[in-house]
């Protein structure tokens, strides 16, 4: 099941929709579109039994969240159709600087789509765009499963300013600790220095005094 669908330019949303049980997923969404390279692409992130498909191309992205059960031919004849038609219904001159505010409209046949492919895969429309689609599958999973073979992970790509955070500070402490053993060392052999200087007097004093 798709929960979630978005057109961006760049990193900005330009229209999207999504299931408000999955809010998370429109922040991951945001993380996975500063990742996406300028030149035209078909990827998928993996996200726990997730799977989160874009289609890149001359600066338009279309992405949509999906179950991983769903396979990847259906998510991505999708966002073939949400492609094919978001060009049909705005011109160039509007998409040579895109504003948020001028694609409100696209919102609801950004929904129908989503319910078509939902609830109704095996209609005509849904059958006719994967068909269409059958001519890049090869490319498309060969795409796909070189990112998922790499073990490329969402959950570890958000959490990773956490983790620099936490090996900084595991490094803190352990450059602490380290200094604190140093100075206990350095005090062991002060102190046994002097204690043998101390001996060394005691006995050349015993010394001398005969």
């Amino acid at each position: 099941m798709i929960v979630l669908a978005l057109v961006a330019s760049g990193s900005t949303i330009l229209c999207e929709t999504h299931d408000p049980e999955h809010e998370r997923f429109l922040t991951a969404s945001e993380t996975i579109l500063g990742r996406i390279p300028p030149n035209a692409s078909r990827l998928s992130y993996s996200f726990e039994d997730w799977l989160f498909h874009y289609v890149s191309e001359d600066g338009l992205v279309f992405l949509c969240a999906a179950d991983g059960g769903m396979g990847r031919r259906l998510p991505f004849a999708f966002l073939s159709e949400a492609q094919k038609k978001f060009l049909a219904t705005f011109d160039s001159t509007l998409l040579a600087s895109p504003e948020p505010s001028d694609f409100v409209s696209y919102k609801t046949t950004l929904e129908s789509l989503v319910s078509r492919f939902n609830h109704d895969p095996q209609s005509d429309p849904v059958k006719a765009a994967q068909k269409e689609l059958a001519g890049v599958k090869d490319i498309m999973t060969q795409n796909v499963e070189q990112i998922l073979n790499r073990g490329e992970r969402l959950d570890l790509l958000m959490s990773r300013t956490d983790q620099a955070a936490n090996q900084s500070m595991a490094f803190r402490k352990r450059a602490v600790g380290l200094r604190r053993q140093m100075w206990y060392k350095n005090v062991k052999v002060m102190a046994m220095a002097g204690f043998c200087l101390l001996v060394l007097f005691i006995i050349l004093g015993a010394i001398f005094s005969q």
